[in-house]
């Protein structure tokens, strides 16, 4: 994905699993350029229900964010990556990118 798309600033901690104390994050990763589209939709989170995703976000393709990651947006709101999906065409002219559905 060409970097002059990606038009807004986010920051992605990457869902490490569960504790005893609930959620467990990577360490924040500022800056992370991105396209952030706030269209709601509807998508299949990863437990296999659909869910109202209220934003996706468009990355570069080596973008690391697992379903459950925490996202905040550019305007500030903390959202949770509900699915993932990296897009690849190898040999041909079109961009590679990660979109993330985010509740």
């Amino acid at each position: 994905m060409p970097g002059w798309l990606l038009r807004h600033r986010i920051t992605v901690e990457a869902y490490a699993g569960d504790t005893a104390y609930g959620p467990s994050y990577d360490a924040p990763v500022c800056d992370v350029p991105a396209l952030v589209d706030e269209a709601p939709r509807m998508v299949r989170a990863a437990d296999g229900r659909e869910v109202l995703a209220t934003a996706t976000v468009i990355a570069a393709p080596d973008l690391y964010c697992p379903p459950g990651s925490r996202i905040t947006l550019s305007d500030g709101r903390t959202t949770t990556a509900l699915a993932v999906a990296h897009h690849t065409a190898p040999g041909l002219p079109v961009p590679a990118n990660t979109e993330v559905s985010c509740e």
